[in-house]
């Protein structure tokens, strides 16, 4: 199956090249962070497009990734400032039911306006990632969503990057403009929605220049509504060393990887592609293999491959 990359992808679709607009950011220790949830534009359709309305924690698609030590506190200062109630609900963190943002089961809904104080302590370490839960099918699908990074308290992997992906799919109208049918009977008799453009950490043309040899962590979140991933390294190999957060006991080769809604994964990978080449992760849809993410080799950052990681 022939795979292209996004560029030649975004001319199929109605696709964008996209504009990254991730950011990180470190919440360590108890300082209280303000998470704004509020409307904002976004870049995810080419220039001749208007930029697209989103929703978004902080301004940003996706919200700001939190990244914490195991055993740490978590104090965030949820804002509401979208016109719908919401919440935030920290996915696959054991933490106590007052904190776990599920709307009529574990706390009331934050009012447009209101606001909410997070506080708790993450007891495991591994990929986890934080959205509504409140009307989640439409304001996930609007924007909402970021990655809970939960890092080791002793060793950690040696690697050289260690990096973030979350998977999502759009469903954007002529104009660029997310698709408003939130209550279409045919996704609600057919397992969900399914968007028409693709895009990595909010960028459909996501890409990040490595080193030939470097080791890369790349933690891998589906957050789209329905579709399920099926991904494949091209110019990269490596390992699944965690699923939804727990490590295995063993880590397993990299072959072809299945991401249902709302799964994570970690992979420890090698770039063996050429220098000057490009590495790629590749999602297989109905019209075959395309890049979701691309990585530019430049220089070898050692002379040989480094020996097979430990389990975590």
């Amino acid at each position: 199956m022939s795979v292209i990359t996004r560029r030649q992808f975004s001319m199929g679709l109605l696709a964008s090249t996209g504009l990254s607009v991730a950011s990180s950011r470190e919440a360590l220790g108890s300082t209280p962070y303000d998470l704004i949830a509020r409307q904002h534009t976004a870049r995810l359709a080419p220039s001749d497009y208007p930029e697209t309305l989103v929703w978004t924690y902080g301004g940003t698609v996706p919200g700001p990734a939190i990244r914490v030590r195991q055993g740490e506190q978590v104090l965030q200062r949820f804002k509401n400032e979208l016109p719908q109630a919401s919440s935030v609900h920290w996915h696959g963190i054991r933490i106590d039911n007052a904190m776990d943002g599920v709307v009529g089961l574990t706390q009331a809904a934050v009012e447009p306006g209101g606001e909410f104080l997070y506080d708790f302590t993450v007891p495991d370490a591994g990929t986890y990632w934080y959205h509504p839960h409140n009307r989640s099918w439409e304001q996930m699908a609007r924007g909402l969503y970021g990655a809970l990074i939960i890092e080791e308290a002793g060793e950690v992997p040696e690697v050289d990057l260690d990096e973030v992906l979350l998977l999502d799919d759009w469903r954007l109208t002529d104009q660029a403009q997310i698709s408003d049918d939130f209550e279409n009977m045919h996704d609600w008799a057919h397992a969900g929605r399914i968007g028409n453009w693709i895009t990595a950490n909010g960028d459909g043309a996501w890409s990040k220049d490595v080193p030939h040899l470097s080791r890369m962590r790349l933690r891998l979140v589906n957050t789209a509504n329905a579709r399920i991933f099926t991904l494949e390294a091209r110019g990269l190999e490596g390992w699944v060393v965690a699923l939804d957060g727990m490590p295995l006991k063993k880590a397993e080769r990299l072959d072809r990887l299945t991401l249902a809604p709302a799964q994570r994964a970690d992979l420890i990978v090698d770039v063996v592609a050429a220098e000057g080449d490009e590495a790629f992760l590749v999602s297989f849809e109905r019209e075959g293999g395309y890049a979701i993410a691309s990585f530019r080799v430049l220089e070898s950052a050692r002379p040989v491959r480094s020996a097979e990681p430990a389990p975590l």
